[in-house]
């Protein structure tokens, strides 16, 4: 075959291809011709690559045709679009929508953790239960406890932080199904501060716990609320799946709260962040606690105004059709 030649007899097809492939607005006549040319010249390309296989005209028009297919069968969104949407739009919906659960998962774990508290302060058998002497409840407050959170470089300790939260919310979250995981996690993560506060208690020294709990901690239990709301989430959904099949209920739950496993990595990050660079640092203890404030009160206003806005638009936090696995498909 004569590649001039063809060309020649074809090369105002192609250009045409390329002309609507390009072309910013089609009309319904210029769809079809685009459709129709795609056919001929994806014929043509065949042929040209069995005689020329790799040659400048050959990859011209395979460029062309990716070009006019992804006009017929959809292009996907630009990767900064799609980034923008889930910080603005997806991420903040998907916290919304359990924002209540989360607070009642807030509210269980200071209710325990403030009964422990209040018991083995005020117990004498409960703190000896506890810790075997006196001198062990004076090594905890005044040297264990305050070098838990400068013994390692600020950015290590950091790190660790995040790795262990992280790796507690994502349980949360994926275990949330089972129904006892969550209320387990919040019992035995409430019963380890609660004792921890007890001790303080009981040597007259809370001060001192709140000023090293607070400024981290006021973000850092706030995702594991979060985390633990959206497995509770999960289940109640396989419990009551209303209107849908059970199996549906929990995909579309679940596909929703992955959305906030993975923000919940960037949340505990800050977290993770304050906990190694402003809790153990100089600062005044009314400077970090005010630290940690922000941080919470910055989640809590992302949250009811960029959340409520999208939910009240009808975003849910789950992923759109093609990202789920729904797909339209043309006869």
């Amino acid at each position: 075959m004569d590649i001039d030649a063809f060309s020649a007899v074809h090369g105002d097809k192609w250009s045409r291809l390329h002309f609507l492939a390009h072309k910013r607005r089609l009309t319904g006549a210029e769809a079809d011709e685009l459709l129709r040319l795609y056919q001929t010249v994806s014929g043509h390309l065949s042929l040209i690559r069995s005689v020329a296989p790799e040659t400048g005209l050959s990859a011209s028009l395979s460029a062309a045709l990716a070009q006019a297919r992804t006009r017929f069968t959809g292009a996907r969104s630009n990767f900064m679009e799609d980034l923008a949407r889930f910080f603005v739009i997806s991420l903040p919906a998907a916290f919304y929508r359990i924002r209540w659960l989360t607070m009642w998962c807030g509210l269980a774990f200071v209710l325990v953790a403030g009964a422990y508290a209040l018991w083995i302060g005020t117990s004498p058998e409960a703190l000896r239960a506890v810790a075997s002497s006196d001198a062990k409840v004076q090594q905890y407050v005044e040297e264990d406890f305050i070098d838990y959170y400068s013994e390692n470089p600020a950015a290590s300790f950091a790190g660790l932080v995040w790795t262990n939260n992280a790796w507690i919310s994502a349980q949360a979250v994926a275990f949330g199904i089972t129904g006892f995981w969550v209320p387990f996690i919040l019992f035995m993560n409430a019963q380890g501060l609660g004792i921890a506060a007890g001790l303080f208690l009981a040597t007259g020294k809370m001060d001192i716990f709140f000023s090293y709990i607070l400024p981290h901690g006021l973000m850092e239990l706030t995702a594991v609320f979060i985390a633990c709301a959206a497995g509770l989430k999960i289940f109640w959904a396989m419990v009551r799946p209303g209107p849908r099949t059970r199996l549906q209920a929990v995909a579309d739950e679940g596909r929703s709260l992955i959305t906030i496993a993975l923000g919940l990595v960037l949340v505990l990050l800050v977290s993770g962040i304050v906990e190694g660079f402003v809790t153990p640092s100089p600062l005044p203890v009314w400077a970090k606690i005010t630290i940690g404030a922000l941080v919470l009160a910055g989640y809590w206003a992302y949250t009811l105004v960029l959340g409520g806005k999208a939910v009240r638009a009808g975003v849910t936090g789950d992923m759109d059709d093609n990202d789920a696995g729904y797909r339209s498909i043309a006869a």
